[in-house]
Formats: C-alpha cells, structure tokens, sequence
C-alpha cells in the first residue's frame, strides 16, 4: 500500500492524534501557524506539486530530462500536513468530519455507483 521506500517505525496515526502532533510540531518547531490564507496558497502548491507527479507518472505527461520523480508518499504527506493545519486553526475536528462526510455519502450514493454503467461496464 505504502509508496514510499521508508519503513514504518513510528507509531499508527489517528486523525485525532496527527492534528494533536501537527499543534505540537508547529508551537515548538514552527514557531506559529502561518495565517489561514497563506496556509490555504501552500495547500494548493503542495497539490500541485502531487498533481504533477501523478500526471507524470500515471497520465500522458512525461518527466523533463533530468528531472527526478518525486516520493508520492512524502507529497501526499505535505499536503495532509498543511490540510491538518488548516483544520487546527479554524476548529475542525477531522476525525469528526470523515466520519460525518462518510455517512453522507454513504447515504448519498448507497446505490448510485452499483447502477454506473460507466463503472459496471453494463
């Protein structure tokens, strides 16, 4: 599942416990959140920088001469830390938001992809 060429030697992360370890991270190592715009441009620089390795390697796109491919392990991470820093300054608990955002697509699309012939091939 993993991408990435790193093993895993630090403990599980729950939605919960990574944006308690971003707050963390961010009051001793960060100094402070950047402001919530500025946090909302780098959320949308570190998808473009996932979006241009996926488009490399998985679309028609190809990589420059010379040009290295990136961790899409490591770009998926920028992008979730910045997202969890997002969430810390304006109050949203991700854990709670999934779980909410799960239900209603659940209930949403509990039929609506299994009648997709673009999806069945029916």
């Amino acid at each position: 599942m993993s991408e990435s060429t790193e093993p895993n030697t630090t403990k599980d992360l729950t939605l919960r416990a990574a944006q308690l370890e971003v707050d963390q991270w961010i009051k001793t190592i960060g100094v402070r959140y950047f402001s919530e715009l500025t946090n909302l441009a780098q959320l949308m620089e570190e998808v473009g920088e996932l979006s241009r390795q996926i488009s490399r390697r998985f679309g028609e796109q190809s990589f420059k001469a010379g040009e290295t491919p990136s961790d899409l392990a490591d770009e998926m991470a920028d992008v979730l830390f910045v997202l969890i820093c997002l969430a810390n300054q304006t109050g949203v608990d991700l854990t709670a938001a999934l779980q909410c955002n799960l239900e209603k697509k659940t209930k949403r699309d509990s039929l609506r992809h299994k009648q997709n012939s673009k999806l069945t091939g029916s």
